[in-house]
C-alpha cells in the first residue's frame, strides 16, 4: 500500500499511453461501468431466453416438394444419420403460455421501440443533471420492472409489454450518460481502451444466457427475473457511493491524479454540463449521420443473434434449453477479450503513430460488421453442420466488438465536448435496427420456421451490415468538428491532442529559454 501511495505522489505524468489501472478513480470508474452495462444488459437479455421456456413453440412444419431438411434433429428418436447435428432433444420443452409470433416478437421489440426514442432524452437530460443521477435512476427503474416481469406474465402479455417498455425508456438513457462522462474523466490516449468497460454489455450477455439455462431447467423461469432485477438494485447502490460526474467532485481522488486528468482532457473538453448542445450542428454533421448509418448495419447482425438466436438454437439446431444457454452465451464472453485486444491495438496504432486515426475507425469498423455479415449469411448455408455453423457463429460475435475500436469511439473523436448528444443521435439511428430486425426476422418467420426461411433472415442481415458500412467508409473521418467548441475557433484532429509536458519537462523548457534569452 505504501509502495502504491509513493507512486501516486509522483510528479504528473505525461499525457502518453498510461494503463487505466495505475489511477485508482478511473480504476473504479471502468469496473462501474464495466459491471453497470453487464447488469444492464442482463435485465434487457433474459426475456430473450427465458420467453423460450414460457411459451409452448411446435417445430416447423413440413411443406410439399421439401428438398432439404427443415431442421436439425428429430423429435421420434436420437439421430443415427451421417448428419453432423446429433444433440437435438429427445422431447418437445413445453412452455405455459400460448403467445403466438406476433405477441412474442411485440414483448422482446417493445423494449427496443422505446429504446430508440429515449436516446436523445438521454442525451438532454445528462447536460442537466449529469452522468450519475441520469445513470443511477435509469438502472433504478429497469431493476424493479425485472422484479415485476413474473406477475404481469400470469396476468396479461400486455403488463410484460408495458414494463419491457418502461425499461427500454429508462435504459436507452444508459449510453448517452456514460460517454458524457467519459470526455471529463479519460484522457484522449486512453480513451479507447476505457471503451473497452462498455463491453460490460457482452460479458452481460454471455452470463445471462448459461445462467438463465441452468435457472431454467433447475428452478423455472420465474426465477431468472427475480435473479437479474436483484442485481440490478445492489448495483445502484455501489454506483450511488462511488460514481461522480467530475473528477474534481469526487472527495476521494488523489491531487496528483486530478491534475493529469484536467491537463490532459483541457485541450478538447469543456464545461458542457450547463451548455446547450447543438443539435442543430449535429443534425447536420455527416461524420455524425455515417456513424449512425454504419452502426445500424452492425446492430442488425448483433441483434440477430441476440433476440433471434436462441429461437434459431431451439427450432433448427434442436438444443435443450442448457445447451441452448451456454452456445448462445459463449462467444459473447470471449468477445469481451476481443474488445480489450481491440481496443489497445487501436491504442497503440495511435500513439506510436503507424497510423493515423481516421483509418484505424474505418479498419476496425469495417472488421466488425462486414466480416460478420458475411459469416451470417454462411450461417445459412451451412445447413446441419454444427462444427462449421458453431465456428462461424462465435467468430461473428466476436469480431462485432471491434466497433468499439472503430465508430463508436470516434463519436467521442469528433465531438468530446457533445459525446452524450453524437450518442444519442448516432444511437437513435442504429438502434432501431434492434427492433426492426426481429419484426423483419418474425414477419419472415411468422408461417414456418424451416431452414429456408431462416436462411432469408441471414442474407438480409448481410446485406445491410455490408452496405451501411460504405457510408462510413465515405464519410467518416476522426477530425474534432467545428460545432465541438460552439464559440471556439479551435479545433483540429482528436489524434491530434499533443501529450502535454511533465513539470521537470516544463522546468528544462523555460530554463533553455531564459538562457536563450540571455545569449540574445
Amino acid at each position: 500500500m505504501d509502495a502504491a501511495r509513493n507512486t501516486f505522489n509522483n510528479k504528473d505524468p505525461a499525457c502518453g499511453l498510461k494503463g487505466i489501472f495505475d489511477f485508482p478513480a478511473r480504476a473504479v470508474l471502468y469496473l462501474l461501468s464495466f459491471t453497470g452495462f453487464l447488469v444492464s444488459f442482463m435485465m434487457r437479455t433474459d426475456i430473450n431466453l427465458a420467453i423460450v421456456a414460457m411459451v409452448d413453440m411446435p417445430p416447423p412444419v413440413a411443406v410439399d416438394n421439401a428438398t432439404e431438411p427443415l431442421y436439425c434433429y428429430n423429435i421420434e428418436e436420437p439421430s443415427n444419420s451421417s448428419v453432423s447435428v446429433l444433440l437435438g432433444p429427445t422431447e418437445q420443452e413445453k412452455g405455459e403460455f400460448d403467445w403466438d409470433p406476433a405477441i412474442q416478437s411485440a414483448i422482446i421489440s417493445s423494449f427496443y421501440w422505446c429504446y430508440v426514442i429515449s436516446q436523445v432524452a438521454g442525451g438532454i437530460l445528462v447536460q442537466k443533471f449529469g452522468t450519475k443521477a441520469v445513470f443511477g435512476f435509469s438502472q433504478l427503474a429497469t431493476a424493479c420492472s425485472s422484479l415485476l416481469i413474473p406477475r404481469a406474465a400470469e396476468a396479461h402479455y400486455s403488463l410484460v409489454v408495458v414494463l419491457r417498455s418502461i425499461q427500454g425508456i429508462a435504459s436507452g438513457f444508459t449510453w448517452p450518460a456514460m460517454y458524457s462522462m467519459i470526455g471529463h474523466w479519460i484522457p484522449p490516449p486512453e480513451r479507447s481502451r476505457f471503451m473497452s468497460s462498455f463491453q460490460g454489455f457482452t460479458i452481460g450477455i454471455g452470463l445471462t444466457y448459461p445462467i438463465c439455462g441452468f435457472i431454467i431447467a433447475h428452478y423455472g423461469w420465474r426465477v431468472v427475473f427475480y435473479t437479474t432485477g436483484s442485481l440490478g438494485c445492489i448495483w445502484c447502490i455501489a454506483w450511488w457511493y462511488f460514481a461522480f460526474d467530475t473528477p474534481a467532485e469526487h472527495p476521494r481522488i488523489s491531487k496528483q491524479e486530478l491534475t493529469y486528468i484536467q491537463k490532459c482532457t483541457a485541450p478538447t473538453m469543456a464545461a458542457t454540463k450547463a451548455r446547450k448542445a447543438p443539435w442543430m450542428s449535429i443534425l447536420k454533421s455527416m461524420p455524425a449521420w455515417s456513424i449512425g448509418i454504419t452502426t445500424f448495419g452492425r446492430i442488425w447482425v448483433h441483434y440477430t443473434f441476440i433476440t433471434t438466436g436462441p429461437l434459431y438454437m431451439k427450432t433448427i439446431l434442436g438444443f435443450s434449453i442448457q445447451k441452448n444457454g451456454l452456445l448462445n452465451g459463449a462467444p459473447f464472453l470471449l468477445s469481451y477479450l476481443s474488445s480489450v485486444v481491440f481496443c489497445y491495438v487501436a491504442d497503440v496504432l495511435v500513439t506510436r503513430k503507424i497510423l493515423s486515426l481516421t483509418p484505424i475507425r474505418k479498419i476496425f469498423t469495417m472488421l466488425s460488421q462486414v466480416i460478420p455479415g458475411i459469416f451470417v449469411l454462411c450461417i445459412g448455408y451451412s445447413g446441419c453442420n454444427l462444427a462449421v455453423v458453431l465456428f462461424m457463429w462465435f467468430m461473428a460475435v466476436i469480431l462485432i466488438t471491434a466497433s468499439y475500436a472503430g465508430a463508436m469511439a470516434n463519436i467521442i473523436d469528433i465531438a468530446p465536448n457533445f459525446a452524450g448528444p453524437v450518442l444519442a443521435f448516432a444511437q437513435t439511428i442504429h438502434m432501431s435496427a434492434s427492433f426492426i430486425s426481429p419484426l423483419v426476422a418474425g414477419h419472415i418467420l411468422r408461417d414456418n420456421a424451416t431452414l429456408g426461411q431462416w436462411r432469408k433472415v441471414f442474407g438480409i442481415a448481410c446485406g445491410v451490415a455490408v452496405g451501411t458500412y460504405f457510408v462510413y467508409q465515405i464519410f467518416g473521418t476522426s477530425e474534432v468538428q467545428k460545432w465541438n467548441y460552439c464559440d471556439s475557433k479551435d479545433f483540429g484532429s482528436a489524434e491530434q491532442v499533443q501529450p502535454l509536458q511533465s513539470d521537470d519537462s516544463k522546468e528544462e523548457l523555460e530554463e533553455n529559454e531564459k538562457k536563450k534569452k540571455e545569449t540574445a
